[in-house]
């Protein structure tokens, strides 16, 4: 499936930063059980590619498992090793979009700009991410969309919980990076499915 089949099953991506190897399996049951159906966990997490190697066995084809806080395209081909899908950065680098699609997995860079935005495409994004999400506004994406090829699938990402979801929605976000509003460090199993369920909530309200 391409990003836009995924989204569509679940327009969010649970990003478990600080996740641990010994815990993940379980949290990744508890969010595909409430309905999310990609997950990412940064590589600045403890063993991330352990936790993706696990995450990608145990959940096979229910979910699209990935690395964020991608920096280095040499990352690219050890992440898909592991069995990751998706690669996910902060910034706007595209050669990391190159590695990431040279390795046969789908790409969500940062951006900010338009001139970021539109490199990004042309290096071979999948998608985009808009980062951080709490400088920009709702305003911002829709005028961005407005200049960027149709259909081009822009995730808001950084300080996106329930309370805000609504009027990015209306501006015509493709989805969200979920990031404290669905896992901090310490969350068990329970909690994180707790947290998946106000989100879904919220966002079937959006």
């Amino acid at each position: 499936m391409d990003l836009k089949d995924w989204l569509a099953r679940c327009p969010l991506v649970a990003i478990l930063r600080g996740v641990r190897p010994a815990e993940v399996e379980a949290i990744g049951e508890a969010l595909i059980a409430e309905g999310i159906a990609v997950i990412e966990v940064p590589l600045n997490s403890p063993d991330p590619l352990d936790s993706i190697g696990r995450l990608a066995r145990r959940c096979g084809d229910r979910a699209l498992v990935g690395a964020g806080t991608v920096l280095d395209p040499a990352d690219c081909a050890r992440i898909a090793e592991a069995g990751g899908r998706l690669v996910v950065t902060p910034h706007a680098d595209p050669d990391v979009v190159r590695a990431a699609k040279a390795a046969g997995m789908l790409a969500v860079p940062g951006f900010f700009t338009p001139g970021e935005a539109f490199a990004l495409l042309k290096a071979g994004a999948d998608g985009l991410k808009l980062f951080p999400a709490e400088a920009a506004s709702p305003a911002v994406l829709k005028a961005l969309l407005a200049v960027l090829p149709k259909g081009t699938p822009i995730l808001p990402v950084g300080g996106i919980e329930p309370g805000n979801m609504a009027p990015w929605r209306a501006a015509g976000a493709a989805g969200f990076g979920i990031g404290s509003a669905i896992y901090r460090p310490g969350d068990d199993a329970p909690t994180v499915a707790a947290k998946a369920r106000a989100l879904q909530g919220a966002l079937a309200g959006a």
